[in-house]
């Protein structure tokens, strides 16, 4: 049963079906762009919200970054494609084998990874692409704990009671999508069957589960990180620190989490249906924010800078009709909050999106 906020914005996303194919596409590329650079910039890629639109939508590379983070980011995109493929199948049910083939997409090979340790002794192990971990792996909390997850020996069946599980549930029909995807979510987390991607693989498995069963797809934002893995937390709290338990912890003993996410789904939604239906010249969007500026002059300057990418000062101030200082303190904000760029050759760039 879904909480009375989660019910009202799904009413609300129901209300505006069918979408346009003008709105569905709108709404899909500011998905793909708010989804890849969110999970990743959770676990530390470094592109910045605009390096990654004009990678994943333009195919450009723009800026100083790790040649890793550009390459981490396409295949991102292309596992988010293949999941959105996958949960068209609903006569299939869930395998094992898509989860670990999409775990060998998002991470493209296998990788060594270099440790020192003290006294100057350096250590490696390897992570392998599409296989699950033979290694432990563990986490230390923001409370300065360790917290381990399921060994490599309990992994195999562990993932094969979540699987089958899901698919049971699935079928049995007593749960709501939200629940089924919140419960295999974390579940998942608690097992973290490989030795890298985990965090990534659950974002994509929990809106696989939403969008198998016609719900819109959601992004868990990174600037939301801490209040994301803080819920994760409360919920490990309940279920205790033992991995089989968090592997097979019930709806009831995640709540926490339950919550938490529900309400995510709710505000992701509600804002899915804003961006589709609120046409003010005034309203722009960006990382999931609403940018309502206070001035119309700001739309003003952004639509020029979409139309005419080299405007100068001087052509700015003719067409919008106000002096340079003002042009150039609101240029210079948009600049430091990431709405707009400068390429090398003197072209305006912008990610903020409007809503018309």
């Amino acid at each position: 049963m879904e909480n009375k906020k989660l019910q009202t914005a799904l009413e609300k996303w129901q209300g505006i079906q069918p979408l346009s194919e003008t709105d569905r596409n709108r709404l899909s590329r500011r998905f793909t762009v708010d989804f890849n650079y969110n999970s990743n910039h959770i676990e530390g890629n470094t592109l910045t919200y605009g390096q990654t639109e004009l990678l994943l939508l333009f195919g450009k590379v723009s800026g100083m970054a790790e040649f890793r983070d550009y390459e981490e980011m396409k295949a991102s995109n292309v596992g988010l494609k293949m999941m959105s493929i996958e949960a068209l199948e609903t006569q299939q049910p869930l395998t094992q084998h898509f989860i670990r083939t999409l775990h060998h997409t998002l991470l493209r090979e296998d990788y060594t990874v270099y440790r020192n340790l003290p006294g100057g002794i350096q250590t490696s192990y390897t992570v392998h692409a599409g296989q699950y971990k033979t290694r432990p792996n563990s986490v230390i909390t923001r409370y300065g704990d360790r917290f381990e997850y399921a060994s490599p020996e309990e992994t195999p069946a562990l993932m094969t009671d979540l699987v089958d599980w899901y698919n049971k549930a699935e079928a049995e029909g007593k749960l709501s999508p939200v629940e089924l995807a919140v419960l295999f979510h974390y579940r998942y987390i608690r097992i973290h069957p490989f030795e890298d991607g985990n965090g990534r693989i659950a974002r994509l498995m929990f809106n696989y589960i939403l969008s198998r069963h016609g719900y819109p797809m959601i992004v868990v934002r990174s600037k939301s990180k801490q209040d994301y893995l803080e819920a994760l937390h409360q919920a490990d709290l309940i279920v205790g620190a033992a991995p089989h338990d968090g592997a097979h912890a019930s709806l009831r003993e995640i709540r926490p989490f339950h919550k938490y996410m529900a309400n995510l789904i709710a505000h992701e939604i509600e804002n899915d249906v804003l961006f589709v239906t609120d046409k003010s010249e005034n309203i722009w969007w960006y990382d999931g924010e609403r940018i309502a500026f206070r001035s119309s002059n700001y739309a003003k300057i952004l639509r020029e800078l979409k139309i005419e990418k080299n405007a100068t000062y001087s052509y700015m101030q003719e067409a919008i009709g106000i002096n340079r200082s003002a042009i150039q303190k609101m240029l210079q904000t948009m600049l430091e909050k990431g709405y707009i760029d400068k390429d090398e050759t003197g072209s305006w760039r912008v990610f903020i999106t409007p809503s018309v």
